[in-house]
């Protein structure tokens, strides 16, 4: 199964009563395994969860914590891409070279860098003190 096709079966176990807008995200960390996230909504909006950084728990748990792949699915009319807050959180654990799927559940596709998405990212060598 591709990437494409598990962010595609996690996406249905998504909890967005709200919105109503099904989000699935899996992520391959580097060691090759596969790991799924849905956006959960709550009724507080902030409080919510992406799907992205779903996944992201996903991985750290499972005890990885590197990137190779991303993708992310959701029924739009365009691919969607993350949010700059899960562009940020990605960006942790994804180096600039990473790919980033996004993809409708109607087949279209996009791909982009982890650099493409993020310019600029804030790094820790942001944080080093001279």
């Amino acid at each position: 199964m591709d990437l494409v096709q598990h962010a595609s079966a996690v996406r249905l176990r998504a909890h967005a009563p709200y919105s109503g807008f099904q989000v699935g995200a899996a992520i391959r960390g580097a060691s090759g395994g596969v790991h799924l996230g849905c956006n959960v909504e709550n009724v507080a909006y902030p409080q919510g969860t992406c799907a992205e950084a779903g996944a992201i728990a996903a991985m750290v748990a499972a005890g990885e914590t590197r990137i190779a792949e991303v993708c992310v699915i959701a029924d739009s009319p365009a691919p969607v891409p993350p949010c700059g807050g899960c562009r940020q959180k990605l960006s942790e654990f994804a180096g600039p070279e990473v790919r980033v799927i996004m993809a409708t559940t109607r087949g279209k596709t996009l791909t982009m860098t982890m650099a493409e998405l993020l310019p600029g990212a804030f790094t820790a060598a942001h944080m080093e003190r001279p």
